[in-house]
């Protein structure tokens, strides 16, 4: 049943003039960091009907539910419970449970997001981990076959995510061989849930890893030269291990160092 109220006093809960002096931008994120009341850094993201407040730490909505940290805190102490008493392979979560748990991965999507606006990549590596802990727990313990794959067409969004932030963070110091390990490491966590998924043919042409391979273009001519040699004994390893994404990944670094 809905709620209404009459309207409230006092005037001043009229956030028009707030919205007036930050205008929402079309096609682009609008982020910004602001100080709150408690002291501590909020993020706010302006949308075309208002502000998004968000914490910077713990649930985006600085909501403790039933003491805990967020609702996947809460599953993982059931679980480690369940694990104690010997009966984890009868554990589940219930439907009504796993749509709570998405709705809270929602909140984390709009902050990592905001995270990477704000060049924060040490969140966004945080929150899309935190997101990714939820996939596999629901593709885990699911109660229905829904719960279990419905949030699957995500994954590779969100490993796209964290390794262009650990790619950026790498970066901030100039270690291309460090942001192209991560890079090549998230695509094959890409093509290992497009292969989960029984969908390996649509790989290559997955926008989050034309992504990827744009940015691994951009950075492998940054490499020393020097590293050629180590590239290619590594490719020949691959080889010789019968690795052939890996040989292919070697390959390609080689032609852009040519």
């Amino acid at each position: 049943m809905h709620r209404s109220e009459r309207v409230v006093e006092p005037p001043d809960l009229d956030l028009t003039r707030i919205f007036a002096a930050w205008p929402y931008e079309a096609g682009r994120v609008n982020v910004r960091l602001v100080k709150g009341l408690d002291g501590a850094a909020k993020i706010q993201v302006r949308v075309d009907l208002g502000i998004l407040q968000l914490e910077t730490a713990g649930r985006p909505d600085g909501l403790r539910p039933d003491g805990f940290e967020s609702l996947l805190h809460l599953q993982r102490e059931r679980i480690e419970r369940s694990a104690g008493e010997h009966n984890e392979q009868e554990f589940v979560i219930s439907s009504d449970e796993c749509a709570s748990l998405r709705e809270e991965a929602v909140q984390y999507y709009h902050r990592y997001v905001a995270f990477f606006v704000l060049e924060d990549y040490a969140g966004v590596v945080r929150d899309t981990t935190r997101n990714l802990d939820v996939f596999d727990i629901c593709n885990r313990y699911g109660e229905q076959e829904h719960d279990r794959e419905v949030l699957e067409q995500f994954r590779p969004y969100v490993i796209m995510m964290r390794t262009r932030a650990q790619a950026a963070e790498a970066m901030r110091t100039s270690n291309t061989r460090l942001a192209l390990l991560a890079i090549n490491h998230g695509l094959d966590e890409i093509r290992q849930a497009f292969r989960n998924q029984g969908t390996e043919d649509r790989f290559e042409t997955a926008n989050e890893v034309q992504l990827l391979h744009g940015l691994r273009d951009a950075l492998v001519p940054k490499l020393p030269s020097s590293q050629r040699m180590e590239i290619q004994e590594r490719l020949s390893a691959a080889i010789a291990a019968e690795n052939y994404e890996l040989a292919a990944i070697l390959r390609d670094e080689l032609r852009m160092l040519e």
